[in-house]
């Protein structure tokens, strides 16, 4: 079954374009508790959605879902998914958790109101999974890499892909049933680490969805509607036709894939390291190299 695609936007135009090409969720971004410290050294860009934006695109959507993602757990949550939940999210992704303490205080204040997605982003929280697994409570489980590797101190945001880190916590997930997803995507044929060869690891490890990337189609940068729509309508036939060649891989094509993961990675990350000693650094960064802010 081909990977349910998340795109992020507030622009009620932008998202019913991604609407019709097939993109399962349209995301709006609340997070901005913390944020602007933890990614300080990446290209990563800080949300300015409001709960009013939440209202706008509910009115216009038909099909696809929409997702919010609220602030870490704190001691406005509550007030925060109630004015989300009101405005029309349809489902409620929780960043940054640390605790099954966390998790469940979130889930009983959504109480199954509406869908809930726990997105996976710190070493605390990928230590305790096991115990948030048997959560009832839990719908599903997205694990960010941007946040990730910064947590866990590494370089480039797919080494946990890489290193196994990532199989790890799809395995735990997968043994409770609980769906999955991870990271992001760029367009088929881009990124330093291929496009082809992350949707080829979503694929062996059972993931079932995946975030378009800024770089999949920039929308603000594109500005204009018809090529906005042009390159969403392009690019998503391109990935969805890559999809269908999947279908006949094999168990060691699959291997083979996540070996030239591993060894691209360790070249990439080799590469930053390199050019974090001169100025070329500040024109490689994170979001350059893959292609993606997932």
């Amino acid at each position: 079954m081909p990977l349910s695609l998340m795109y992020i936007t507030n622009n009620p135009e932008v998202a019913l374009i991604a609407e019709k090409v097939g993109v399962e969720r349209i995301w709006v971004d609340l997070e901005t508790l913390g944020k602007e410290e933890r990614q300080k050294n990446l290209d990563a860009v800080l949300s300015n959605h409001t709960v009013e934006d939440v209202r706008a695109i509910a009115k216009v959507l038909t099909k696809s879902e929409l997702l919010v993602r609220v602030n870490p757990w704190h001691i406005g949550s509550a007030d925060e998914i109630e004015a989300v939940i009101a405005a029309g999210a349809e489902r409620i992704m929780l960043p940054m958790w640390k605790t099954p303490e966390e998790v469940d205080a979130f889930l009983k204040t959504v109480n199954k109101r509406v869908r809930t997605t726990l997105l996976l982003e710190t070493k605390e929280a990928a230590e305790c999974l096991d115990a948030v697994l048997e959560n009832p409570l839990i719908d599903e489980v997205h694990i960010g890499l941007n946040d990730l590797h910064l947590s866990y101190g590494l370089t480039f945001l797919y080494e946990p892909l890489a290193n196994g880190t990532v199989e790890s916590l799809c395995k735990k997930c997968s043994a409770k049933g609980v769906p999955f997803g991870f990271g992001g995507i760029a367009k088929i044929g881009e990124g330093l680490l291929p496009a082809e060869r992350i949707v080829m690891e979503h694929y062996r490890q059972g993931s079932t969805r995946v975030i378009l990337s800024r770089t999949f189609c920039n929308a603000e940068e594109v500005g204009d509607q018809e090529t906005i729509n042009q390159v969403f309508s392009i690019e998503i036939n391109r990935l969805r036709d890559y999809e269908a060649t999947l279908g006949t891989v094999d168990a060691q094509t699959y291997e083979e894939n996540k070996r030239v993961v591993k060894e691209m990675v360790e070249q990439i990350v080799q590469k930053i390291k390199r050019l974090r000693s001169n100025s070329e650094y500040e024109r490689l960064t994170d979001e350059k190299i893959s292609g993606t802010n997932g």
